[in-house]
């Protein structure tokens, strides 16, 4: 090859290598354990929980199933800051689906990967591979992808397929409940009779959409809550099942405590009934189930 072709290869290459290290050299630290069985989520992939794979699906403009054609392993200059017990490959991959990706993508891509070595030091083999990418696109490269995260290759299962297209599905709907920010403020009304009472607490949205939680007490009887996704509270209004995206929305995202400014116009025993019911719904949704960083 003359030289000025072969240095223009290399500076191509060393751009998109550029491009690909941002995900790649993000602090990793170790997957964490997978919490008890009694708090662990309903649908497990493989050690990735539901919030796990709706946090990596929802922040990607691309989610792809590839088959991988060619794997180059990187080493020395092309491998700066590899993590001990990991081999960086170049790759080349055959799309195969696109689960998520406006704007389509090329049959044929390439991304840079970290991967595990295994205790004999051996890289794992990449060729023929099927994998689920979660990536951004590279501006103005249409046929190069980065991955989001150092967890952005997953092995694919039909699986793990199966409940990716349920959480975009789920999240491109009309009716799909928005982002949550935050709490807005929140009421207390005592019933007529003790121990019957109703709060009610109005979150924040990412879009401004209205969403709020509705406690309702009866003596005798277990606390009820629901939550609407409108104006007002009426009859349709449920708690969301586990490992759906309305129960993602709210255990990833509602803060631990209800902030003070919530129930600043309340008197202070219907602060602490706000706060006790707040505290009940946090209990029933349950841990968010996150087992990488987000």
């Amino acid at each position: 090859m003359p030289a000025p072709a072969k240095n223009r290869q290399m500076l191509r290459f060393g751009t998109f290598l550029a491009i690909n290290l941002v995900a790649l050299t993000a602090p990793a630290p170790s997957i964490a354990q997978p919490a008890p069985a009694a708090a662990a989520p309903a649908q497990e992939i493989r050690g990735f929980s539901y919030s796990d794979l709706a946090d990596l699906a929802l922040t990607a403009q691309v989610v792809a199933g590839v088959t991988v054609v060619k794997a180059e392993r990187l080493k020395g200059e092309l491998a700066p800051n590899l993590a001990a017990g990991k081999a960086r490959f170049l790759i080349e991959a055959q799309t195969g689906m696109l689960l998520r990706g406006a704007d389509g993508l090329a049959g044929t891509i390439s991304y840079i990967v970290d991967v595990s070595l295994d205790a004999r030091g051996r890289a794992p083999k990449l060729k023929k591979a099927r994998f689920i990418l979660f990536a951004n696109r590279v501006p103005n490269r249409p046929q190069e992808i980065r991955l989001t995260s150092p967890y952005s290759q997953l092995d694919w299962t039909q699986t793990t397929e199966s409940a990716l297209r349920a959480i975009l599905t789920e999240a491109t709907a009309p009716s799909a409940p928005p982002l949550v920010t935050g709490i807005g403020n929140a009421f207390h009304v005592p019933g007529a009779i003790p121990g019957e009472s109703e709060s009610q607490i109005f979150l924040t949205t990412a879009d401004n959409r209205p969403i709020s939680l509705s406690i309702l007490r009866r003596p005798g009887e277990q606390p009820q809550w629901a939550v609407a996704l409108g104006e007002m509270v009426d009859d349709s209004a449920r708690a969301p099942a586990r490992d759906t995206l309305l129960w993602y929305r709210l255990a990833c995202f509602l803060p631990q405590r209800l902030p003070e400014k919530a129930v600043a116009a309340l008197s202070a025993g219907n602060a602490d009934a706000v706060r006790a019911d707040y505290r009940h719904v946090l209990d029933q949704l349950g841990p968010c189930g996150r087992t990488i960083p987000r």
